[in-house]
């Protein structure tokens, strides 16, 4: 069996517009009509009137893809006017709390030391890791969860049964550090 995804979103916004557009053709004929055959109105004029408001609005529609990228493109230099509000340093209700992490999406500066500021997310997304200190001391990012438990298969030879069993305890406790030590290396 195959299965085919797509993403279809583009085309049903798409069709809205067109439905959106032969409703408007519809009630723009419905009202012409009613206007020569009621009113009086001239044919001629009723249509003329009638291709002007389907032409505006497939000039509206046609545009209205300019408009949003337009929008977009003063939002983000106002972003970048005021980055600290559009990068997530300051929040809409103050100050944006990264302690749990996050990602920068866009190019975005902020204060660093004495320096002034710093970019980050220039090159494309960007996270920041909180970091935690290891039972070892040093500094790194803390990874939990995200993977299986390890297998650990221990294979002992022995001839003497009874020199194994005094010695198990020893066994285990050694057995235990190689694997705990191997656990905090990985």
């Amino acid at each position: 069996m195959v299965r085919v995804s797509a993403d279809t979103e583009g085309l049903k916004r798409d069709l809205t517009e067109v439905r959106s557009l032969a409703g408007k053709f519809t009630a723009g004929l419905s009202t012409a009509f009613d206007q020569v055959v009621f009113k009086g109105r001239d044919l001629g004029d009723v249509l003329r009137s009638i291709a002007l408001r389907l032409s505006s609005s497939a000039f509206h529609a046609a545009f209205r893809p300019l408009e949003q990228g337009l929008a977009n493109a003063i939002t983000g230099l106002v972003g970048n006017i005021l980055p600290f509000r559009a990068g997530g340093v300051v929040g809409p209700n103050g100050v944006t709390p990264f302690a749990s992490g996050g990602i920068v999406g866009s190019p975005t500066l902020f204060p660093a030391g004495p320096s002034g500021f710093g970019l980050m997310g220039e090159a494309g997304a960007e996270a920041i890791l909180p970091l935690q200190r290891g039972a070892d001391g040093r500094l790194g990012v803390k990874a939990d969860g995200g993977g299986r438990g390890v297998t650990v298969n221990v294979t002992i030879q022995t001839p003497d049964i009874e020199g194994f069993t005094r010695a198990r305890g020893r066994v285990a406790a050694e057995l235990a550090r190689a694997v705990d030590k191997g656990r905090r290396n990985l």
